[in-house]
């Protein structure tokens, strides 16, 4: 089973759709805006500790932002 995991996310359009900036919502999360850039090119896996509070920031599910392709 060689098969390489990627999680991909949902983050840059529901962000959007709620009108919060990269730069905003990294400060929600305590991390920088590039690691936010990098997480929605999917060049950046989160932690599980990360992925969970940008639900918590966006207001949505887990299964909502992110799944495994």
């Amino acid at each position: 089973m060689n098969k390489e995991i990627v999680l991909k996310n949902k983050i840059k359009e529901i962000r959007s759709s709620k009108n919060i900036s990269q730069e905003s919502l990294a400060k929600l999360v305590a991390t920088t805006r590039q690691t936010i850039i990098a997480i929605e090119k999917g060049q950046f896996n989160p932690s599980a500790k990360l992925a969970l509070l940008i639900c918590i920031a966006l207001d949505c599910k887990f299964e909502e932002i992110f799944w495994l392709e």
